[in-house]
């Protein structure tokens, strides 16, 4: 706790000496509100940050001259997020990038006047953020992560890298991710590809995730699809080594779990999310209210393939998915 709450004050220490300076210019100052569920040090959530401050600036917007940024990180602390919501609010910033499901319904709770974008939110309809992907019609606009279907997606990848594939375990935190969603997604495409869909909740501890995991792959013929969820980007390395200890193939959300040892992805370009969520951040702050602006859908989706995990798992990769796609680690 004393460790977060020094990250939270150095979020906010920092825009203080740029607010002075921006002031002292004569620039009008914009404050920016910016709350993300992991880590300040995690290596993507710097990658994501930098592109949107990256397109930011190229849009007129630089900290020191006209803006400054009140940064909050949750560390996957979801219990925290209401009471950090309240804290990022009552700084009346005039517009507030808010990630993952979770902290945009806390912020909603929070203000219905302050603009907020949201990124990697997969059902804003269903999460009541919006009212409609075209006219969301609150204080709420964003871009969405990833639509249901892509789920069917990531079951024919599991069936075409391993064919003999017969079970496939739906792997997420029901807590921290629309299960129900991606569930009926996975439903509908599962028979068709002869899957039979095992849907396999988790908690947020390691020690549950080990026992989920372990005793689904007691029986063989098994896959993973791991959802996108801050509970599944936090235990990321540990999935990465369980799928590995009990030989199951598994498609993850994100290329950052494939760079860490998973075998493959097919999934969206973050740091694109991050550069898009930036222009409605500019259109907003420009005049545009956020129940005017259209949810938007990412631009970017690759193909990721891990040959090094492949070829550990005894698996040889289909000629026709390793030309598909967009980077092989070997």
């Amino acid at each position: 706790m004393r460790r977060r709450h020094f990250i939270r004050l150095l979020g906010s220490a920092a825009a203080w000496p740029l607010a002075a300076r921006a002031q002292g210019n004569g620039a009008t100052l914009r404050r920016i509100g910016l709350f993300t569920s992991v880590a300040a040090e995690d290596p993507v959530t710097q990658i994501r940050l930098a592109a949107f401050r990256h397109e930011l600036e190229r849009l007129g917007w630089a900290e020191g001259r006209n803006t400054a940024i009140d940064q909050r990180f949750g560390a996957g602390r979801s219990d925290l997020y209401p009471s950090v919501a309240k804290e990022l609010v009552a700084l009346k910033p005039d517009v507030i990038l808010a990630h993952s499901t979770l902290i945009a319904t806390a912020l909603q709770r929070e203000t219905q006047s302050i603009p907020i974008v949201f990124v990697e939110v997969s059902d804003p309809i269903g999460a009541g953020l919006v009212a409609s992907l075209a006219r969301p019609g609150g204080n709420l606009t964003g871009v969405l992560l990833y639509e249901a279907g892509i789920i069917g997606k990531w079951l024919a990848l599991l069936k075409e890298i391993a064919p003999s594939l017969s079970r496939v375990a739906l792997i997420g935190n029901p807590k921290t991710t629309p299960f129900d969603y991606w569930r009926r997604g996975a439903e509908a495409a599962a028979p068709s590809l002869g899957i039979a869909l095992r849907p396999a909740p988790i908690e947020n501890a390691a020690a549950a995730i080990e026992r989920v995991i372990e005793s689904f792959a007691s029986e063989p013929n098994g896959g993973l699809v791991v959802l996108p969820d801050p509970t599944t980007g936090g235990h990321r390395d540990l999935l990465v080594a369980l799928a590995a200890r009990l030989r199951l193939p598994a498609v993850y959300p994100f290329r950052a779990f494939v760079a860490a040892g998973g075998l493959m992805t097919y999934g969206t370009d973050q740091a694109d999310i991050y550069r898009l969520a930036a222009t409605y951040v500019d259109r907003i702050l420009r005049g545009a209210k956020p129940a005017d602006l259209p949810v938007q859908a990412p631009t970017r989706y690759e193909t990721v393939v891990n040959a090094k995990t492949a070829k550990a798992l005894g698996i040889d990769v289909p000629p026709t998915l390793l030309v598909r796609a967009d980077e092989v680690i070997e």
